[in-house]
């Protein structure tokens, strides 16, 4: 009986594993076409599910075309805006540092040697806690 249990579950394990491979193998050829024939394989399908006349998909191919455009261009805005957010985040950081490193100047200048140990442990633990409340919080959206 066991030996029928598991020979099954061995079964079933392995056609849903196969079904997996068959869904991203096809995924992976989708990624490969290029933008026209993408264009060409929906205006195939739409001509043979909607019975277009020649007209009709002269006028469809134009309308894919356009949104192919469009959508490259979505595509080359978002990757310029992710650039440049990536430097924004990029130089206010840079920023902060030398900020930071202004602010320890200042106080080891006011402070004394002591003191200034101090104030920096401080700071590091202050950091520390807020390094392991960010972790906290994203460990629980997850």
């Amino acid at each position: 009986m066991k030996k029928l249990i598991i020979t099954a579950l061995l079964v079933v394990g392995m056609t849903t594993y196969a079904q997996d491979t068959k869904e991203s193998s096809e995924k992976a050829n989708m990624e490969r076409m290029t933008p026209e024939q993408r264009q060409q394989r929906q205006l195939k399908k739409l001509t043979t599910d909607l019975n277009l006349n020649s007209e009709q998909q002269v006028q469809i191919k134009q309308l894919l075309a356009e949104q192919s455009v469009k959508r490259e261009n979505r595509i080359v805005q978002k990757e310029a805006s992710t650039e440049e957010m990536r430097s924004k985040r990029e130089s206010a950081k840079n920023k902060m540092q030398e900020e930071k490193i202004v602010l320890d100047d200042k106080m080891k200048v006011i402070l004394t040697p002591e003191q200034f140990i101090t104030w920096k442990a401080n700071q590091e633990k202050m950091k520390q806690r807020a390094v392991s409340r960010n972790k906290d919080k994203r460990g629980t959206k997850m």
